[in-house]
């Protein structure tokens, strides 16, 4: 096989060292590409579709994608959208076997990467990767005027209050130590992003980023997938597995949901954190392992730990320092700079001007409970700016879960002549249901009509992508697999049967 050329790329230039992940349904190109970024010094993670590369993404830290376009799935344009999501500050290249393709260029362009035409210059492609590494500034400096904790505080989406001040600067002196963490918080208070940030701000922040989610994984899975295996360990293991520990190795790894492990798990975790060497299932080999740990749960650990449900020294191993992060009722003078924030972000994503919240839509959000913390903030507000008509976000345009808050909190809104605005679960207009009975069947087939409108805006905002179109409206992807049968929508290029 002919090597591939020399890059241009000198040492000390932006990006070297820095981690690519390279995504295309073909293998030989895959193959070529691994070769040449590898040539180059660049670290390279591939997939071979865009939902392994999402996976990837949220288990390993990535500074930039280089993407197929036309692939099976969800394809380089969903997975651009899902990147623009969920990891705003990793760019993306897109490579394309057709000479136009305005729509992906305008999505790109959007994102602040770039895109290549197939058959591409190898040189080309890494003056594009240098130029856009460069350019990246993944952990900026605090501006000037501005201490550690700032920055902190605008990468947690913001927040002044006394409770989240004291809680920056508490992360502010754990950040540069590289010392076990414990963070407990209710669900959505940002757990994740606050171990990303540890990470990101301490001594191991150009090592690997691994997350576990002990929560969702099997226990008969989570050993292999914690510890790896050998082959023939068990019945599908056909091959040799490196295990998350030695793939975070040099880096952080943080361990999600710790609270919902075994106890068997619990002894060879406990075994790790005082040896720091791992076993691979079915080996005897120890193999040496030196990353920071970061755990995490929503649990109440003391409480399992009084029960005998989880070991008394594994709790004091995990929790040197421990994190608690406040739920968001606790600290709701943050949430007209959260909104802020969260609204220029999702019309960034969206491509559309930036949308900013009415002060009778902040009354709601005010008002409301957030038992789903920061998440149902985010998630309220992402739907919202799909909903919303014109640039400013009104109550209707928002779906909460407690749907009384609407009312309680806002006005009623003043007749109008036009179609009620979309909604798939915000509360009736109607003051009065008595009232409304006699015109049911009529009101029944407007709110069938708003569902109707509801899902194709939300399938356009997000190129047809179902699951993210599920995600916006806050439904299951099952849900909107019938929605779509039930309303006959056509999906462009796509089988209805699928």
């Amino acid at each position: 096989m002919e090597h591939p050329k020399q890059s241009p790329q000198q040492p000390g230039q932006p990006g070297q060292g820095a981690t690519i992940l390279v995504v295309d349904d073909d293998k030989n190109i895959l193959q070529v590409l691994e070769a040449r970024l590898s040539f180059a010094q660049y670290k390279t993670l591939t997939a071979r579709s865009a939902e392994e590369a999402v996976e990837i993404l949220a288990h390993h830290q990535v500074d930039l994608v280089v993407s197929d376009v036309k692939m099976p799935g969800m394809g380089g344009v969903g997975l651009l959208r899902e990147v623009l999501a969920q990891w705003p500050q990793v760019p993306v290249i897109l490579l394309t076997a057709y000479g136009s393709i305005p729509d992906a260029v305008s999505t790109i362009r959007s994102g602040a990467a770039d895109y290549l035409t197939k058959p591409f210059d190898g040189h080309q492609l890494l003056a594009k990767i240098a130029d856009l590494l460069g350019r990246k500034d993944p952990a900026p400096a605090p501006k000037p005027g501005k201490g550690k904790s700032q920055g902190l505080s605008d990468q947690l989406w913001g927040g002044k209050s006394p409770v989240m001040r004291d809680f920056y600067a508490l992360m502010e002196r754990i950040a540069p130590t590289d010392v076990a963490v414990l963070i407990l918080g209710e669900s959505g208070t940002g757990k994740e992003l606050i171990a990303r940030i540890l990470h990101d701000h301490g001594p191991r922040a150009k090592g690997p980023f691994v997350i576990v989610d002990c929560g969702s994984t099997q226990p008969t899975l989570l050993e292999s997938e914690l510890f790896g295996h050998v082959k023939g360990s068990f019945t599908h293991a056909v091959r040799d597995k490196k295990g998350l520990m030695e793939e975070a190795d040099g880096g952080t790894l943080v361990l999600d949901e710790i609270g919902n492990i075994s106890p068997e798990m619990q002894t060879r975790l406990l075994r790790f954190l005082q040896e720091r060497t791992i076993r691979r299932v079915g080996d005897t080999r120890a193999i040496p392992v030196n990353c920071r740990v970061i755990a995490a749960t929503n649990a109440d650990l003391p409480a399992l730990v009084k029960k005998g449900e989880f070991r008394e020294d594994l709790y004091f191993r995990l929790k040197v320092v421990t994190l608690k992060v406040p739920p968001l009722r606790e600290r709701k003078e943050d949430i007209p700079l959260l909104t802020e924030r969260f609204l220029e972000a999702f019309s960034t994503a969206q491509n559309r001007p930036k949308v900013t919240a009415s002060p009778e839509t902040l009354r709601v959000l005010m008002a409301h409970s957030w038992p789903g913390n920061v998440r149902e903030l985010k998630h309220a507000l992402e739907s919202g700016v799909v909903f919303c008509r014109g640039q400013v976000l009104e109550p209707q345009d928002i779906q909460l879960e407690q749907a009384e808050t609407l009312h309680e909190a806002a006005p009623a809104p003043a007749p109008s002549s036009g179609p009620a605005p979309a909604s798939l679960s915000g509360p009736s207009s109607a003051p009065n249901q008595a009232e409304a009975a006699p015109t049911a069947s009529a009101d029944s087939l407007s709110l069938e009509d708003n569902e109707h409108q509801a899902i194709i805006r939300a399938l356009e905002r997000t190129a047809w992508v179902k699951k993210t179109a599920a995600d916006l409206l806050g439904i299951s992807r099952r849900a909107i697999h019938y929605k779509i049968k039930k309303y006959n929508i056509h999906i462009p290029g796509k089988d209805q049967d699928e």
